[in-house]
């Protein structure tokens, strides 16, 4: 297969564009949700999962934040499973029709976020059950995911409504 995104039709082109447009704006909203909930501070996330110790002035024994129990933990590792695989695999699937990045980066690009997804999941239920450190796991891996869908949306974006065909 011979296809490349600045060679596609003008309408199609303009129909993937919006498609991964608007899946940026998705992806923003969970980094907001994620700023929101964690201030994106490594301790802010472990307390998000493992709970918060009541405050020593505090008249009653009930702490701020409840640490999240295995049903919720599994509905919400469940959905981002499903929803990243199939972010990935749509943006993946375009991505790999362009024709600005090539051979190993195409295929590291295409591949990472899928494995990075379960290192970062995974990596939630080692901080709540085995070890806070394992939030460094979760940071750096998810700093991948994103960097990955920035590198990937950027490059499509680019060849499918600046790069001329030749």
């Amino acid at each position: 297969m011979n296809i490349k995104l600045h060679q596609l039709p003008r309408d199609f082109k303009i129909f993937l564009a919006a498609f991964i447009i608007l899946l940026s704006f998705a992806v923003v909203t969970g980094l907001a949700f994620l700023y929101h909930t964690t201030n994106y501070k490594p301790d802010s996330a472990v307390e998000h999962f493992n709970g918060s110790e009541p405050t020593q002035d505090s008249d009653f024994e009930i702490p701020e934040k409840y640490a999240k129990p295995v049903s919720e933990l599994l509905i919400t590792i469940h959905n981002h499973f499903f929803g990243f695989a199939f972010i990935f695999l749509a943006l993946g699937t375009i991505f790999y029709f362009n024709s600005t990045i090539t051979g190993f980066w195409k295929g590291l690009l295409i591949t990472e976020p899928l494995f990075s997804t379960l290192f970062t999941f995974g990596g939630i239920w080692l901080v709540r059950y085995i070890h806070p450190g394992f939030i460094y796991l979760t940071v750096i891996s998810s700093t991948l995911i994103y960097l990955s869908f920035a590198v990937m949306a950027g490059v499509v974006l680019y060849e499918l409504l600046i790069k001329k065909s030749v």
